[in-house]
């Protein structure tokens, strides 16, 4: 009996029919195994996973492996998106024992949740180096039958390896001035200076690298450090994985020259990038950044709001092509003759050298991957009608599959990006879609005493508790919300949730765990400081701490993002590519960050001036002086009746002002 069905997680849901008996992760499986006597196979991946489709396909799918499996395992499935606790902690083990990881993730494990042999893909048939996945299988119950004791001693000593691996990057000192020149120094060397990004292939969108280049360049003046970001940002939004006919960007290049995506397209992804774009736009005044960034915002809401108004997790990469056949990117790419057949002979030319598809094709079988090759002048109006038509034709393809799950952590992100971007861009409906997805972030998953439930589907709350990106994701995105509305409940929702990162994730001497001290005991309590696809939960909740304590001057919540701070110190220097989050919170440690009280209407030019300031991590209050929701505001007089800014950073306070010109040049950052 497959016993998935009942599930929130659109990936477990795509298993609900296979013939093997899959159990979701819980007690009850591990209980069965020792009953049973038989050995767990736990399988991870995630809804938009091509190559945990395949596996599914070939082998999940199957009745002879399913029968095989169902007699000598407990299977169970894991959505790493769901429960990023688990996947963290067997991932670590996998990567340990075979030099690398990913997805699907396949582990077999004890009915202690012990694990004793790893893996990731296997196909049906042996290839490429690459056991049968029945060999596998049969391997391990030969192993599981015949050596016992060996299973039990390499599983020990697994599990004994992992436990002595707790970071003690707490109480280092804070990152300072020399810190971040030397990561500004290794990001430089590896910097790909003829294609942009950093480091080869597979390339990843460096966003949190770029928010650190960015704020590195606001405080110090550091012209290569804005030169990288921007250059980066225009090679991305010029190459594959954007989206160029409906925006929005898809999970990374798969080659150096940012020709060929990943297709699917993540929330968080997408919420970060929209954010880079709009700071981007915020210090340079590119026309380019603030196209991507709307047209990335407006993606968000179109492909990915649901109806509870909060935002889906991805889109696959996966869809069926003219063949009714299921192949990845066959939603986005284009041949020479289906432009034609959309645009005629002389339009399809001129869409085939702005968008760069050739007749060999730069992807699959022929088709090409829709790119904006060509640096010099471009007939808008025509390059406008032509993206239309496209866009038209493309939505009548069967379209990629949804994984409709809200994950808290994304949806913070994904607040912060769309809160931003409607005020920087005079949007105010997309101020309002931020709004309702905090709603229901405050609504589904908070519950009563401020405890984040990870994951709700159609308005449904998941089992699983928040992990600390959660925390610090969507403290983030309550207080950008606060800056941006004026509304000092999200400041006070942010405080909720930072108290309990306070009381229940923060260890002796500062350092920060991935799961709550009271969470579900896994054989490893899982620690990472470092950024993976989003901002490592450790410098997430750091960042948010350190705003939260600049609005309200609580020592307790500054004390403890300095010493979470310390692990950038640490780590800075040697990996930057890999802390960038740290990296742009350590910049706004050491601006201050700016605290900027607005006595005035919210959404006027003086509030505006202050949210488009690019003084590293600045925190904005704006409203009647009256009130007791910013204690930022407090004691703030208008000056002559005028609404009046005050800066104020390091305890010292600016002279109040009336003039929007002299706010902004208070706050265009030391290097202005």
């Amino acid at each position: 009996m497959n016993r998935l069905a009942g599930t929130t997680s659109p990936y477990l849901l795509q298993h609900a029919e296979n013939p093997v008996d899959w159990w979701p992760w819980g007690p009850d499986a591990f209980e069965e195994a020792r009953r049973r006597d038989v050995p767990v196979l736990l399988s991870v991946g995630y809804s938009a996973c091509h190559w945990c489709h395949v596996m599914a396909h070939e082998s999940f799918e199957d009745e002879t492996v399913a029968a095989y499996l169902n007699e000598h395992f407990v299977p169970v499935k894991v959505d790493r998106e769901e429960r990023p606790d688990v996947d963290a902690v067997y991932m670590e083990a996998v990567q340990a024992a075979t030099g690398q990881g990913g997805w699907p993730m396949t582990v077999f494990l004890t009915a202690d949740a012990e694990p004793f042999y790893f893996g990731t893909y296997f196909p049906p048939e042996s290839r490429h180096g690459l056991p049968s996945f029945r060999q596998v299988l049969e391997g391990v119950v030969a192993a599981w039958t015949d050596r016992r004791d060996e299973v039990g001693e390499v599983a020990g000593r697994i599990v004994h390896d992992l436990s002595q691996r707790s970071l003690a990057h707490g109480g280092e000192g804070l990152p300072a001035e020399s810190e971040l020149a030397q990561a500004l120094l290794g990001l430089t060397r590896e910097y790909d200076e003829k294609n942009r990004g950093f480091g080869g292939a597979p390339k990843f969108p460096p966003s949190m690298v770029i928010e650190f280049l960015l704020r590195h360049h606001a405080r110090t003046g550091a012209d290569g450090a804005l030169q990288m970001a921007a250059d980066t940002c225009e090679a991305m939004a010029r190459g594959g994985m954007y989206d160029q006919l409906g925006g929005g960007f898809a999970r990374y290049s798969v080659d150096r020259e940012w020709v060929v995506p990943h297709f699917e397209k993540m929330l968080y992804d997408n919420a970060l990038l929209c954010r880079v774009y709009a700071h981007l736009w915020r210090s340079t005044g590119s026309e380019l950044a603030r196209r991507v960034a709307l047209e990335t915002a407006d993606f968000m809401v179109r492909e990915l709001r649901t109806a509870e108004g909060g935002f889906a997790s991805a889109l696959d990469a996966d869809s069926e092509d003219a063949q009714g056949k299921h192949v990845e990117g066959a939603y986005y790419v284009w041949t020479p003759a289906q432009l034609r057949e959309v645009l005629g002979e002389d339009d399809a030319a001129f869409a085939a050298e702005h968008f760069g598809v050739t007749e060999e094709g730069t992807f699959e079988e022929g088709s090409s991957v829709l790119q904006l090759p060509l640096t010099g002048p471009v007939d808008e109006a025509r390059a406008a009608d032509v993206r239309a038509r496209l866009l038209a034709a493309r939505e009548l393809r069967p379209r990629p599959g949804r994984d409709d799950k809200v994950v808290a952590a994304w949806n913070g992100l994904a607040v912060a990006a769309l809160a931003e971007a409607g005020a920087y861009f005079d949007r105010p409906d997309l101020v309002e879609r931020a709004t309702e997805a905090a709603d229901l972030l405050v609504r589904l998953h908070m519950g009563p005493v401020a405890r984040l439930v990870r994951t709700s589907k159609d308005g449904r709350a998941g089992e699983h508790a928040g992990v600390l990106e959660d925390y610090g994701d969507v403290a983030e995105g309550f207080l950008a919300l606060a800056a941006v509305t004026g509304e000092g409940v999200w400041l006070e929702f942010a405080g909720f949730l930072l108290d309990i990162v306070l009381e229940h994730f923060t260890g002796e001497g500062g350092q920060l765990y991935d799961t709550a001290d009271d969470a579900e005991q896994l054989i490893r309590r899982p620690q990472d400081p470092t950024d993976s696809a989003t901002p490592a939960g450790w410098t997430a909740a750091a960042g948010a701490l350190l705003s939260y304590a600049a609005y309200t001057g609580s020592e307790p919540h500054r004390t403890a993002a300095e010493q979470a701070l310390g692990v950038v110190k640490a780590l800075g220097p040697k990996a930057p590519r890999f802390i960038g989050w740290g990296l742009a919170v350590a910049e706004a440690l050491l601006d201050g960050p700016r605290e900027v009280a607005v006595a005035g209407p919210v959404g006027g030019e003086l509030h505006r001036t202050a949210l488009l300031g690019r003084a590293p991590g600045a925190v904005v209050a704006a409203g009647e002086t009256s009130g007791s929701e910013f204690p930022l505001l407090a004691g703030r007089p208008l000056l002559g009746g005028a609404p009046t800014a005050y800066v104020c950073r390091h305890f010292v306070c600016d002279a109040p002002t009336t003039d929007p010109e002299a706010l902004a040049r208070a706050l265009g950052g030391d290097g202005a």
